[in-house]
């Protein structure tokens, strides 16, 4: 078992090591100037948890750094933290470095197990690797809104093709098709086991800024993204039962794990699949710790 351990806050290949450039933000995505308020240190800034302020800086981030002139979001799905979602890309990466042939990168494809309707992860990795992706969605207004981000960047439809998952409890089956290979697949999974637990974690989260319980959030989300049957470990458990029919398919399965007590069970599961290796890749984004779990066969 190998973890690999990330030394600074961030990746150093990752565009956002430095504060925010709020002035060349403000002038890549004008609407985000609407949102600046200057710190008590005399520093520009958004409120973090205004979730039109949120949206307006990742629609700056993804214009100045990305070069993705359209991305919008039904209300209600979540609104990722770019550097963060950043950091996997760049991590993972690294992973496939090691790999003794490596392909061209527009050879190298990539699947995102639940893609959402974001499609966050595709946008970074296609600009800053130049891989393929293919994402996957159960949820109908996710896939949606996936491919109107896709038709509203010219060329994104040759790096990104998008599968619509049917079958609920399943990830892998139905989505990679026979005769295909990916180098990697990743996936940011949903983090609790019930409706309730998703509901207590916005307010505790609530509580944490200081806001009124109903007060609007940036950290929202849908069923699918929240929660699920099992939790965390239960959904990357049945991930790890799934890959093992996919084993030739994939060079390394991977998936984000947020509480690092759930490795444990995880490895143990991985050891009875018959994994030969399994690496837990240790990431931070300021005071948040993080890591994501990747084996193969």
């Amino acid at each position: 078992m190998m973890t690999v351990r990330q030394q600074s806050p961030l990746h150093p290949r990752n565009r956002h090591r430095d504060r925010y450039d709020m002035t060349a933000l403000c002038q890549a995505h004008a609407p985000l100037a609407a949102f600046i308020r200057v710190t008590p240190g005399a520093e520009k800034s958004i409120d973090f948890a205004d979730p039109l302020a949120v949206r307006a800086l990742n629609q700056a981030l993804l214009k100045h750094h990305y070069a993705i002139q359209f991305w919008q979001l039904p209300t209600g799905f979540l609104c990722p933290p770019v550097p963060g979602r950043a950091d996997y890309i760049h991590c993972l990466a690294d992973l496939l470095a090691e790999q003794p042939r490596r392909q061209p990168a527009d050879e190298v494809a990539i699947l995102d197990i639940g893609c959402g309707a974001n499609l966050i992860y595709p946008l970074i990795g296609q600009h800053e690797y130049g891989w393929r992706f293919t994402g996957s969605e159960v949820n109908e207004a996710a896939i949606k809104s996936a491919s109107t981000i896709i038709a509203g960047n010219p060329g994104l439809n040759r790096k990104i093709r998008l599968r619509r998952q049917k079958d609920p409890l399943a990830l892998f089956r139905g989505i990679i098709h026979k005769n295909e290979y990916y180098a990697a697949t990743l996936c940011n999974p949903p983090f609790h086991a019930s409706a309730a637990m998703a509901q207590a974690g916005s307010q505790r989260k609530q509580r944490q800024l200081g806001l009124a319980p109903d007060a609007p959030l940036n950290f929202a989300g849908q069923a699918q993204e929240l929660w699920c049957e099992g939790g965390e470990a239960g959904f990357i458990g049945r991930m790890i039962s799934e890959s093992v029919d996919f084993a030739r398919q994939c060079g390394w399965f991977t998936c984000l794990v947020s509480r690092k007590e759930n490795l444990p069970p995880l490895y143990a599961r991985l050891k009875a699949a018959g994994a030969h290796e399994v690496r837990t890749v240790a990431m931070a984004q300021g005071q948040k710790q993080s890591r994501f779990i990747a084996w193969r066969f």
